[in-house]
């Protein structure tokens, strides 16, 4: 059994059922530690979503650990090897839901940052936690609205590491020092139901859309960057009709998704989208959900410090990547924020049998501690 601080602080975590909006007592626990290594606690409770701001230090530069404490619905318990929510060892790897995704990289972020303000008591600037219940889920009363309070005050964030799992085949391989942007829409194109057997007297929504989604989805939106792959449009969900092969259906309804680099705005892809679909003479209703911005941090003392710790603890160079979905990053990124993520690999993330390698764990740790010095000792 392992008993270092990390894996410990893990499996304190894991065992905690915290499946979005929940905290289960995650965030008072990490309150308690961070209070005892000089930090103050806030918590900011929005609607069903708990949050945690906590800083040690009022002057700047800001250093900041962001992460969430909630995690996905564990799925069938019997279909798992070991219990969900039993933190587990197991052939050097700790299982358990939340071990990857994200409560290792929040294990590690304590115990780096309590060993660092231990040798360091007089260090530069201020650290501080940003906690959210709310990352797996809606998002909308999470991360986003700490941020508000912050700006509100004036509270600003100079570098962020975000916990998310970056890693893909060993820890820091890949850093993500930016993600794309994201927008759904929900499109709604209106016919007129009737009899198969008598077209004319009907007006068939899923023939007249057919011309125009194809062109959405061969529209080529932009190049991307050096940083971007070029930006990317799918359908997701298409739906019309009764279920009877009788009738012509009354409408249809898609919805679709955008993942779209910082080489167009979302104002502009509103605006081609509803030209092409104008163009066909479509009559539509379509509303528009908007997920956050692209953002990038190429650059800076943050993405130094990181690659430098990386390297010293691992000896090998971490691959700087945008690639795969959206993070809290991008509600921390606007403020004028260096974001970057940087946790454990991510092959089991959101699967039955979630684990991590409980000596990645470790170097997580060391690279958190390793930052931390480079960046406020």
């Amino acid at each position: 059994m392992s008993d270092s601080t990390v894996i410990t602080l893990a499996k304190d975590l894991i065992n905690r059922k915290s499946v979005t909006p929940e905290d289960a007592g995650c965030q008072d626990m990490m309150q308690s530690i961070l209070s005892a290594a000089g930090f103050e606690n806030e918590s900011l409770i929005f609607e069903d979503t708990t949050n945690l701001w906590s800083r040690r230090g009022t002057q700047g530069p800001l250093f900041c650990f962001a992460g969430h404490t909630d995690v996905v619905p564990s799925g069938p318990a019997s279909a798992w090897q070991t219990p969900p929510f039993v933190a587990t060892e197991k052939d050097g790897y700790l299982h358990g839901r939340g071990a990857a995704d994200m409560k290792g990289s929040l294990a590690a972020m304590l115990a780096a940052t309590t060993r660092f303000v231990s040798d360091y008591p007089d260090h530069k600037g201020s650290i501080a936690f940003l906690i959210t219940s709310d990352e797996e889920g809606p998002f909308i009363n999470g991360t986003t609205r700490v941020i508000d309070t912050l700006e509100a005050r004036n509270e600003k964030i100079d570098w962020c590491i975000v916990g998310e799992p970056s890693s893909t085949e060993s820890v820091a391989d890949v850093v993500k020092n930016g993600r794309r942007g994201s927008l759904t829409g929900n499109l709604t194109v209106k016919g007129i139901q009737g009899h198969v057997a008598y077209p004319h007297l009907a007006r068939n929504p899923v023939h007249e859309a057919a011309l125009a989604l194809s062109e959405l989805a061969q529209t080529h939106w932009d190049d991307g960057n050096a940083f971007f792959p070029p930006t990317s449009f799918q359908i997701s969900n298409l739906h019309a009709g009764t279920g009877a092969g009788n009738v012509i259906p009354g409408e249809l309804s898609v919805c679709f998704n955008f993942r779209f680099s910082t080489e167009v705005t979302d104002k502009q892809l509103i605006e081609r989208v509803t030209t092409i679909l104008d163009n066909h003479k479509l009559e539509y209703a379509l509303d528009w959900t908007f997920n956050g911005q692209p953002f990038l941090t190429d650059s800076g003392e943050l993405v130094e410090a990181v690659q430098s710790a990386i390297t010293s603890v691992t000896g090998a160079a971490a691959q700087l990547s945008t690639a795969g979905g959206t993070s809290d990053g991008r509600f921390i990124a606007p403020t004028g924020a260096q974001v970057i993520e940087l946790g454990p690999v991510n092959a089991t993330i959101h699967k039955i049998d979630e684990c991590v390698k409980m000596r990645d764990l470790e170097t997580l740790e060391e690279i958190y501690y390793q930052t931390m010095v480079r960046l406020l000792a």
